[in-house]
């Protein structure tokens, strides 16, 4: 009979290393989305409804943009985060690898035309 305790048990099972660093990511961008949302919802709000020329003008004003852009980053990486914690814990093998760059593609192109819409907008 093998006496192994649990630590030895865990050890080969492997830790990345990053899971405080992640742990704090996550609780930063969630606070910081815990303003950013109920501001942006406020202020998509109040563009809804206007003429198309309206709401151009509206989404080139320089705080609205900024507050937009903001929201927008931070919720993808809050959102290519988490679902990679999420693919972590449920998928394995080439599956886990192809859903992991699926979620962070997709974060990524989601941003990039956010970011470019709202720049032909604010521009």
């Amino acid at each position: 009979m093998r006496y192994i305790t649990d630590r030895k048990r865990a050890n080969p099972k492997g830790a990345a290393h990053t899971g405080t660093e992640h742990h704090w990511f996550m609780m930063v961008s969630s606070v910081a989305l815990a303003f950013l949302i109920p501001a942006f919802v406020i202020a998509f709000g109040r563009a809804l409804g206007g003429s198309h020329e309206e709401v151009l003008a509206f989404f080139a004003r320089p705080f609205i943009a900024i507050l937009t852009g903001l929201t927008l980053v931070a919720s993808m990486r809050h959102f290519a985060k988490g679902a990679t914690t999420m693919i972590e814990d449920y998928a394995q093998g080439t599956t886990r690898k192809a859903l992991i760059i699926g979620a962070i593609s997709l974060s990524w192109a989601v941003t990039a035309t956010g970011l470019f819409a709202l720049a032909k907008i604010a521009l």
